[in-house]
């Protein structure tokens, strides 16, 4: 087992952004196995020693981000913790989550684990279930050795084991308690369709009268397509990488544009953008063009590291767009998995309808915040209405 831990130094020094957020303390746990080149780092905000419960889903690194400029699983595990604790810290704001969470929620600290594998280790492949045994083998190492709870679960990378008899997160599960099995695409879809309904709700727009664009239409993604579907007039336009996620949509009546297009999708008419794809969808060029589109009114979603620049959050405000961070929208599956893993501790029945339940606070705290905004004109961004409004 071949541990090296990164103190808040040494991931100050490789996220400089760490240095400016709002709990700048992150460890890393680096592991790498010892034959095969598979490296998992677990990043977490909580002390060693400190007993507190690190939530962040297991991410299984897909090709598109091992390849982008400057990838290590450490500091793509430091960014997504960085968000993981921008969630905790707007669910405690808000105060949304289930009761067992609700209660808990001092205890709780943003993480994230992000593991390279190898072509012939990713899920489905003829190694996975080697490279998840040791990935469990390090996840139950940390608990012993930093004296603190990890709670993790679904993210990009999961699906059916070689052989189809059994789900990566089930598979995690039956080796390290802290791997909860939940699908968390639910809520997390729930809470961008709360979100985006309370944000239009504010403009005046009800989603009879809407066009929604969905950059993204994995879990997530079809969970808002199911939700807005009920409503009979709203327009869905979709922008989808999979060839045959497109076809399924178009099925669907549903009009789509390829990855290569996007710029095209976003200048088209819309009343709402809804983000949920692998990261970085919100590049330089994508905010100019949403800043350019002269219906778009509201922007948000739950991709993590979308917007490469976050200068662009001036540039949306400044055209009148109101942009929600999408650890607003993101913030109900990381709330489902704490909720799981203490309903497993205590013993109590444990239900993902509990937390459709709880995302319905998101719409009244979009609407809030938005009208909000649009009163005072649109001198605030979201983060500091909600502060406003809340904390």
């Amino acid at each position: 087992m071949q541990r090296t831990v990164l103190s808040p130094a040494d991931c100050a020094a490789l996220v400089p952004d760490l240095a400016g957020t709002r709990n700048a303390n992150i460890w890393v746990y680096r592991y790498t196995h010892p034959a095969q080149p598979w490296t998992l780092s677990i990043a977490t905000h909580a002390p060693p020693g400190s007993g507190k419960l690190s939530l962040g889903g297991f991410r299984i690194a897909p090709l598109e981000r091992t390849r982008s400029a400057g990838f290590t699983t450490d500091r793509e595990a430091i960014a997504l913790a960085m968000g993981m604790e921008e969630k905790v810290h707007w669910s405690r704001v808000i105060g949304v989550g289930g009761p067992l969470a609700s209660r808990d929620l001092t205890r709780v600290v943003g993480g994230k684990c992000v593991l390279a594998p190898t072509p012939d280790s990713r899920v489905g492949n003829p190694r996975d279930a080697e490279m998840l045994t040791w990935a469990a083998e390090c996840l139950n190492d940390v608990e012993r050795h930093a004296g603190i709870h990890i709670t993790t679960g679904q993210d990009l990378g999961h699906g059916r084991m070689a052989g189809g008899a059994m789900g990566s997160l089930e598979f995690l599960h039956a080796r390290f308690a802290g791997s909860v099995v939940a699908d968390t695409s639910i809520p997390t879809g729930e809470g961008n369709y709360q979100i985006m309904r309370g944000m239009l709700r504010a403009f005046g727009v009800s989603l009879e009268q809407a066009t929604i664009g969905l950059i993204g239409c994995g879990n997530i993604g079809m969970h808002i397509v199911k939700a807005l579907q009920p409503h009979a007039g709203v327009t869905i336009l979709a922008c989808e990488s999979r060839e045959e996620r497109r076809a399924e949509l178009e099925a669907m009546g549903i009009r789509t544009w390829g990855p290569e297009e996007k710029q095209a999708f976003l200048a088209m008419p819309m009343d709402a953008l809804a983000v949920n794809a692998a990261g970085g969808t919100l590049d330089a060029t994508s905010v100019a063009t949403c800043a350019a589109n002269g219906r778009l009114k509201v922007i948000c979603g739950s991709e993590n590291l979308v917007m490469p620049d976050h200068r662009g959050v001036d540039v949306l405000r400044e055209a009148r767009k109101v942009y929600a961070p999408t650890e607003l929208g993101g913030m109900m599956g990381y709330l489902t998995a704490v909720e799981e893993y203490l309903s497993v501790l205590e013993g109590v029945p444990f239900a993902v309808s509990t937390m459709l339940k709880a995302a319905e606070r998101l719409e009244t705290a979009g609407y809030e915040a938005t009208a909000r905004i649009i009163s005072g004109g649109h001198r605030e961004t979201v983060e500091d209405a909600v502060t406003a409004l809340y904390a």
